[in-house]
């Protein structure tokens, strides 16, 4: 059948459909199981970078279990901790080893950071406290710490060992991790506020960013 003046009727061309590619935010899964035993400790951490903030913690340290359950619940980690230490003499190397395995754990479940962020910050309150967090998963380990408690102790916790667990995390997560005290008099809330703002910046760098479709966050290709 044709048009009037003899011409074929208009027909929209046949196009194949447009395909729809679409980034998986979990290609694989991105957990580690780490244990670590010395003369002084023996520890076990399992540890799912895109859990839902659950967690067994057992350090024999009630603070640190304490925080290490806050730093599970707002990095959206699932991570079961088990830790054995020579808590008789003090709970310096039970709270430094606990954190060279979490940060051990953390640097295999990431393998090579393909598709990461990379990146993270938080700025977290915390009643009167307000302390800062930035992480770079570079692949370099550092540690900026400018953070001072007002008590030498948190129930049996000596406030001193926060800055041993955070170096010993990092340097084994292989992490930029800066934490900048802005505010707070309280040690307990100064302490959390450390804990959590950490967690949050962990949970935001780990993150799976859709729009690298799987490359490596870096100009040189590799982190």
């Amino acid at each position: 059948m044709t048009r009037e003046g003899g011409r074929s009727p208009l027909r929209t061309p046949h196009l194949p459909p447009t395909p729809i590619f679409r980034y998986s935010s979990r290609i694989m899964a991105r957990t580690a199981s780490i244990t670590r035993k010395t003369a002084e400790t023996d520890i076990a951490v399992v540890l799912d970078l895109d859990g839902t903030g659950t967690g067994s913690i057992s350090t024999g340290i009630g603070f640190l279990d304490h925080m290490l359950t806050a730093l599970c619940r707002h990095a959206l980690f699932n991570m079961d901790i088990k830790a054995v230490g020579d808590l008789h003499i003090d709970f310096h190397h039970t709270t430094e080893d606990v954190g060279i395995v979490i940060g051990q754990a953390i640097r295999q479940a990431l393998g090579d950071k393909r598709g990461i962020t990379r990146f993270g910050f938080a700025s977290l309150p915390m009643d009167e406290a307000l302390v800062e967090a930035s992480i770079d998963i570079s692949g370099r380990a550092y540690t900026g710490w400018q953070v001072s408690f007002s008590a030498p102790k948190i129930g049996e916790m000596d406030t001193e060992l926060f800055e041993e667990f955070f170096r010993a995390l990092a340097g084994n997560a292989g992490i930029a991790l800066h934490i900048r005290q802005i505010a707070g008099t309280n040690a307990h809330h100064v302490a959390e506020a450390c804990y959590k703002a950490t967690a949050r910046a962990l949970r935001q760098a780990v993150e799976l960013d859709p729009r690298l479709g799987g490359a490596v966050p870096s100009t040189k290709g590799a982190l």
